[in-house]
């Protein structure tokens, strides 16, 4: 039977960094995954070319139950120490759409690049790193823990687990961190599907469908939180950055509000078109903000084609609430299938904030989506990855 220090279940970015700082200590550490390939959700990030953390990290920028869990990890191991890793292998990234201040990177070449860069920093720790091999059983026992393997068993004093949530099932991701939290009486905060596309039904759903590939940018508000970014439609409803992160904060049976125009006072502006292009159509005017098909869905064919001059105050006040204003109501959304994260998971009552260490059963550690913390759209939810692994590698190197 195999004897570790630690062993690291789920071989993604909070499981490759929790075993890599471990390993570095000299502890005898075993990475264990029942994919074929390791860092499949990395693989796959930022089309491809892996998001892997944002210049604006803050705490504030994280869901969760107990929005202050999150710091001490985030100040800890920063986007900073993770662009040194980076930048000491090589890999050249560039900040996407610097003038939108947004402050995402992304690799210039390509995702594998971040996992090459994990598994030679593992291999240099000295972590042992097993792929396609499931964990049937844990259990507790007098040296730590005792996990029943697809091939044979493997004892360790500490216990990470690192699986992630529920989303992108077709990759392999299952609810299994949820299910260990609850066989050692950990509480889980009830999951459901963040950073998604919201469904809609109806005359609204008929809309979208005709709609689908038209885009613009959008603010988008529900749940006390605005987002402004692109939006686009799509057969089954609303998608883009700014529909993916307000999805985080939706709650279902909520409106949510979308103002197509978010860079103008768009009544003000309708009455200065009205002063300086009497003459143009109603249908020019709006072209010149919003796309041409959406404004023949939100507006009778007859309004289109009058002069502006036409309309009185009062009739230019609703088309700008219909544009600035625009509120509808999900049905759902595309569900854990498409969602690029898990919110909920295990409580962070239960949790060393420090440490991520279970404070009923110790020696077990919980990091990453399997937590109940979520971040923003945009390399937040990588960065959490590293710093509560880093957290956790940490903590087993002390004992």
């Amino acid at each position: 039977m195999n004897e570790f220090d630690v062993i690291i279940v789920g071989a993604g970015a909070a499981g490759f960094m929790a075993a890599i700082e471990a390993g570095k200590c000299g502890k005898p550490v075993l990475l264990l995954d029942h994919a074929a390939k390791p860092a499949q959700k990395i693989r796959i990030s930022g089309g491809g070319r892996c998001n892997f953390t944002n210049l604006h990290i803050d705490p504030s920028k994280f869901i969760s139950h107990n929005p202050h869990f999150c710091k001490s990890a985030l100040s800890r191991y920063t986007q900073y120490d993770f662009i040194n890793l980076v930048d000491s292998y090589g890999i050249k990234w560039h900040e996407k759409n610097p003038e939108d201040g947004l402050g995402q990177l992304f690799c210039d070449g390509s995702s594998q690049e971040i996992i090459d860069m994990l598994i030679a920093e593992a291999d240099k720790a000295g972590v042992e790193l097993r792929l396609g091999e499931g964990v049937n059983t844990v259990t507790k026992n007098a040296k730590g823990f005792l996990l029943g393997l697809t091939e044979g068993n493997v004892i360790c004093t500490d216990l990470i687990i690192a699986t992630g949530g529920k989303s992108i099932p077709k990759m392999g991701a299952t609810g299994w961190a949820y299910d260990i939290a609850r066989q050692f009486e950990l509480d889980v905060v009830p999951t459901q599907p963040a950073l998604v596309p919201l469904t809609f039904g109806g005359a609204i759903l008929d809309m979208t469908k005709d709609l689908t590939g038209v885009s613009l940018n959008a603010t988008i508000s529900a749940g006390g939180a605005s987002f402004k970014e692109g939006m686009v439609f799509t057969h089954r409803g609303l998608s883009g950055p700014s529909i993916l992160q307000i999805s985080s904060y939706w709650n279902e049976g909520d409106a949510i509000a979308v103002n197509m125009a978010p860079n103008e006072n768009m009544f003000d502006w309708l009455r200065d078109e009205r002063q300086d292009n009497p003459k143009q159509s109603l249908s020019r005017v709006l072209g010149k903000k919003i796309p041409a098909r959406l404004c023949e869905k939100l507006f009778p064919a007859k309004d289109l084609l009058s002069n502006i001059a036409d309309f009185s105050n009062d009739r230019l006040d609703e088309i700008a609430t219909i544009i600035s204003k625009w509120s509808v109501l999900p049905q759902g959304t595309e569900g854990y299938r498409t969602a690029e994260v898990t919110k909920g998971g295990i409580n962070t009552d239960e949790l060393s904030s420090k440490t991520m260490e279970s404070k009923k059963v110790p020696g077990l550690y919980f990091i990453g989506e399997a937590v109940d913390v979520t971040g923003w759209l945009g390399g937040y939810n990588f960065q959490w990855a590293w710093s509560s692994g880093w957290a956790a590698g940490q903590a087993v190197c002390q004992k």
